[in-house]
């Protein structure tokens, strides 16, 4: 936080460097790469919350209900394992399988298709970016899921059908109730970290050829700070970065304790 108002300099340190007050900060506003990176961080980040929040809780219900234990094991097991695949080789897999002679290529063309630069196209980056997210995260997130539906009296669940309730009426009466307050903690946990995604998977899957949608805070903070060795400007985005996800953090928990009644404090 102290280098964000200071020109850093190695050999001076961090007390001895001169302080320059808000002067990186007004550089951050006045750049013209500042406002693209943070809308193409603001759309991936909404794009890929949108989508891998609600999906687990949709993959917990679904397993909770499934009359066959073992076949419940079964799909909890193969879809948690991808999470396990690191992110260097996931990017490695995605380059092999989207190369203009990949499998989805090769798929494409024998539908008639046209071959696709799906690795260069800005258009297709974000939509990988998300997707493969939901495939690498779904079966992890859904664990939380399932650990707080284990808890339901199996009582409730009996007595429902004794009252002629089908599967789809149980899981709205019945587990829904239940999971709502860690939905709740879970969603406020994920959208105080909105602005933060994912450095490595950005900076793997980056190229001269969709960088005006593949930048973004991370990445930028990491070019310049590191790269550039401006660390005072890095700094700034980077406390810039962190102030805006704590007010969204306090906000959505404000918005949960009020419908919800369930926060994180």
């Amino acid at each position: 936080m102290t280098i964000a108002f200071k020109d850093f300099y190695a050999s001076k340190g961090i007390l001895v460097s001169p302080w320059v007050g808000l002067e990186h900060f007004k550089r951050v506003f006045r750049s013209p790469d500042f406002l693209p990176i943070l809308w193409n961080t603001l759309i991936l980040s909404i794009y890929q919350l949108v989508l891998t929040f609600p999906i687990p809780i949709f993959l917990a219900l679904l397993i909770n209900s499934c009359q066959s234990k073992k076949f419940g094991k079964f799909v909890q097991n193969v879809t948690y394992a991808p999470y396990l695949v690191s992110v260097v080789v996931l990017v490695g897999m995605m380059m092999i399988m989207f190369a203009p002679r990949g499998v989805f290529n090769n798929i494409l063309e024998l539908a008639g298709g046209e071959r696709q630069l799906f690795m260069g196209d800005e258009k297709y980056f974000r939509h990988i970016f998300v997707l493969s997210a939901v495939w690498q995260t779904t079966g992890w997130n859904s664990i939380i899921y399932l650990a707080t539906l284990s808890g339901v009296s199996p009582e409730l669940y009996e007595a429902a059908r004794m009252d002629g309730a089908n599967k789809l009426q149980r899981i709205i009466h019945i587990d829904m109730p239940h999971i709502i307050p860690t939905i709740a903690i879970i969603l406020t946990l994920n959208a105080g970290a909105v602005m933060s995604m994912g450095f490595e998977k950005a900076y793997l899957m980056q190229n001269d050829l969709n960088i005006g949608v593949s930048e973004i805070l991370s990445t930028y903070v990491y070019k310049k700070g590191l790269l550039d060795i401006d660390y005072g400007y890095s700094a700034a985005v980077g406390l810039f970065n962190n102030v805006i996800n704590l007010i969204i953090l306090l906000l959505v928990n404000k918005a949960a304790k009020k419908i919800t009644k369930s926060s994180l404090f």
